[in-house]
């Protein structure tokens, strides 16, 4: 889930950027401060959209930077549990696949993959269904549910778990054939209706 998330700090302007005005140059500090980063709790920081600084700042004994209290906004991206979310596989393993979505990457263990037993082939660099066919290779676009979310103590390290074995999950091209074969049913339930309907009032 992205969201805009209000911060307020004192950020130090060095002297290489007291030439900038204000607002400029408290956001490229700020854009080189959080640009990327992981907040633990709060997810991944994509941009710093908006700042605004306290026109007098403070110099600090023997620091030639100025010191300014400023208030800024983050656009953040936080994965919850349970969000359903799109992206691309980029990583194919005997283990499972790496799917990136947007400024971070999720792993679907082997298991998850398929309501089924999955083959790996390193050759093709593929996954496939033992029992329906399915194959899941490197650029598929898929649908997966987020089932874990954890922080290391590491900077940059946030770890995505997903799932693709509930309905309507996974490679799109399966949704679409799933959809297919839903509305043929549904297309076959309402012309049988209609026919019972019909002989019921002959």
């Amino acid at each position: 889930m992205f969201k805009l998330v209000e911060c307020e700090g004192v950020v130090r302007i060095p002297p290489s950027l007291i030439g900038l005005p204000l607002k400029e140059a408290v956001l490229e500090v700020l854009r080189r401060e959080y640009g990327g980063q992981v907040v633990r709790d709060l997810g991944v920081v994509v941009s710093v959209l908006d700042a605004e600084a306290d026109e007098y700042g403070m110099i600090v004994p023997g620091d030639g930077s100025l010191y300014h209290r400023a208030r800024f906004t983050l656009l953040v991206y936080t994965p919850m549990l349970y969000e359903v979310v799109e992206g691309e596989v980029l990583i194919v393993e005997s283990s499972g696949v790496v799917v990136r979505m947007g400024p971070v990457e999720g792993f679907v263990h082997r298991s998850q993959i398929l309501d089924e037993t999955v083959s790996y082939s390193r050759e093709q660099n593929l996954v496939i269904g033992e029992k329906s066919g399915r194959v899941l290779r490197k650029g598929d676009v898929v649908r997966a549910r987020i089932v874990g979310v954890s922080y290391g103590s590491k900077k940059q390290a946030l770890r995505v778990q997903l799932t693709m074995r509930q309905p309507y999950l996974g490679n799109l091209e399966w949704i679409r054939g799933e959809l297919e074969k839903a509305e043929k049913v549904a297309e076959a339930q309402v012309g049988a209706g209609a026919e019972v309907r019909a002989k019921a009032r002959r």
